[in-house]
């Protein structure tokens, strides 16, 4: 299922891409990013601190010259997560729960708007500010060891972000991104759910 979803995204992209006028430019590459990632719960119930992760895989742009507004696509894998205390509340510890390091291990699919900024009397061709945002797609592809956790198969979330293009192929981007369904929820109390709240520093190479 997880499977058939991504080559579907894929495809709309790909068919968009071939029906688009031949002055859109299309460009695609390697991504690398550092995540800085928490949980939010719907109550206050255990401490919570964030976690480290990291971010790999492809990015796609799809630009109309001359109205610098396009759109951007991705397949990246990314680590999610948070340190969770279980052990502040009797309910969890004593069934041995403490602190417990929950991760999620996701494909992310994010689908934004972006607009970059060229007309700048030539410096364009070295550097090149642009902002974006729109809804990411989260499937699950794994998750860290927790008997007190049941978790989602995805979930839906936004972003919002800023970056500079350099020297026409470099992309530096920062971003925060919005859990806006649940990602996971504990066992024993009823939903008590928690959505992703992260940062992100990206750098890609677009060809």
């Amino acid at each position: 299922m997880k499977k058939t979803i991504a080559k579907i995204l894929v495809a709309m992209v790909v068919a968009l891409a071939a029906s688009l006028p031949a002055s859109a430019q299309f460009r695609y590459g390697p991504v690398l990013g550092a995540t800085a990632t928490n949980l939010t719960f719907k109550q206050e119930l255990a401490s919570v601190s964030q976690t480290p992760g990291f971010q790999a895989g492809l990015q796609t742009e799809l630009m109309f010259p001359g109205i610098g507004f396009g759109i951007d696509f991705g397949l990246i894998y990314n680590m999610a997560g948070a340190n969770v205390n279980l052990g502040d509340k009797l309910i969890w510890s004593s069934q041995g729960f403490g602190k417990e390091r929950i991760m999620l291990h996701q494909l992310n699919i994010p689908f934004h708007l972006r607009f970059k900024y060229t007309r700048l009397g030539g410096l364009e061709e070295y550097f090149a500010p642009f902002v974006y945002g729109g809804p990411d797609f989260n499937i699950l592809l794994g998750h860290s060891h927790c008997e007190a956790m049941e978790w989602s198969g995805g979930d839906l979330s936004l972003t919002a972000g800023a970056g500079v293009e350099l020297m026409r192929h470099w992309q530096v981007s920062a971003s925060y991104n919005w859990g806006m369904t649940y990602a996971l929820k504990t066992k024993l109390l009823t939903n008590y759910s928690a959505r992703t709240r992260q940062w992100t520093v990206r750098v890609a190479y677009l060809f």
